[in-house]
């Protein structure tokens, strides 16, 4: 047996040509899924953002028409004013909001992301 330089035995390793194609397809399709989740992760932020502004208002009609303004300068459409939950909390206004979202990878699959969150 042949041995090299740093002791390993000489011979051929590595991946074979078939299990690079498996682990690029993988990548590809989680890539593909990943690029499609980026986006309603942002607009959750911004849901959120409108949401934290949305709680200074002292009525509930103040507190939506302050969301649907952030609703307009941000530009989603997965939450509106009337799809809030508005409570007070001792002296503070909490908002409150969920909704799913679905992706669609392939055939009859699908992907659900449930959004939920709330005021701080």
């Amino acid at each position: 047996m042949r041995v090299k330089r740093w002791g390993r035995p000489a011979g051929q390793r590595g991946i074979s040509f078939i299990g690079l194609l498996f682990v690029a397809v993988v990548i590809g399709c989680v890539g593909v899924v990943v690029a499609q989740v980026i986006p309603t992760l942002i607009e959750y932020q911004a849901i959120l953002k409108a949401a934290n502004k949305a709680k200074e208002g002292t009525t509930v009609p103040e507190v939506r028409a302050i969301f649907d303004r952030a609703q307009a300068i941000d530009d989603f459409q997965s939450v509106t004013g009337k799809d809030l939950g508005v409570q007070k909390v001792g002296d503070k206004v909490v908002v409150s909001f969920a909704y799913d979202r679905e992706i669609h990878l392939f055939g009859p699959a699908y992907l659900v992301l449930k959004y939920k969150g709330q005021s701080s």
